[in-house]
């Protein structure tokens, strides 16, 4: 399939940098794209029940996609996760911080039915640093992530077909559920576990909290003075 007949339809998130450059390259080398951007909460969009087309894009998409959308996809449907294949689902980048993992990546992965749980299309892989927090970690993810995007819609503009992975998933998909009680400090936790916590979920006004006798501390820090 060349770039001339490929019909594209892309998810992604609004107002986000990456998003947008993504979505300008399918502009640039698809003949017929579709775009819906939106944010958390926002309802899905009447487009993915009446489009037809041959590849669904998710890149950063707030929407889980309908299995119903995923059937439409003539050739492929694929998404683009912030993580590697060690920590789907949701949280990965806190998850990773937390169990001070080494290196981190993204995926680009076929959908199904299941979050984060269909075969793997390729994987790109970068160092974690000693001195990473959520904010720096995030950076350098989307960085990696749009590059990620680069090659595999490259592939695609020029006709030729997805590559597989011989990487696999490495274990259920996280949870925000899982995510919130990470924000979560009591004082029986050790000084470690506590230090890994704050690493872990303090993202600009976003921190972990101390609880004591069913009452909520807020954590603040010297740059919130």
């Amino acid at each position: 399939m060349s770039k001339k007949n490929a019909s594209i339809l892309f998810l992604g998130k609004e107002a986000d940098e990456y998003c947008e450059k993504a979505l300008e390259f399918c502009r640039l080398h698809f003949t017929n794209v579709t775009a819906c951007l939106g944010k958390w909460g926002d309802p899905k969009p009447d487009t993915m029940t009446s489009w037809r087309g041959d590849y669904v894009v998710s890149y950063l998409s707030r929407w889980i996609v309908p299995s119903g959308l995923l059937e439409l996809a003539r050739v492929a449907a694929i998404n683009f996760h912030p993580g590697p294949p060690e920590y789907p689902g949701f949280g990965c980048y806190n998850f990773a911080l937390y169990e001070n993992a080494r290196e981190y990546g993204v995926t680009c992965h076929r959908m199904v039915a299941r979050v984060d749980a269909g075969p793997i299309v390729a994987v790109r892989r970068f160092p974690i640093l000693p001195s990473d927090g959520v904010a720096s970690l995030l950076n350098r993810t989307h960085e990696n992530l749009f590059a990620l995007f680069l090659d595999v819609a490259t592939g695609i503009a020029e006709g030729r077909d997805l590559p597989a992975s011989t990487e696999q998933w490495k274990r259920e998909p996280f949870t925000k559920k899982r995510l919130l009680e990470l924000e979560r400090i009591t004082p029986e936790m050790t000084r470690e576990e506590v230090e890994r916590r704050i690493r872990a979920v303090s993202f600009h006004a976003w921190r972990p909290f101390v609880e004591v006798q069913g009452f909520r501390f807020d954590l603040r820090t010297e740059q919130d003075e």
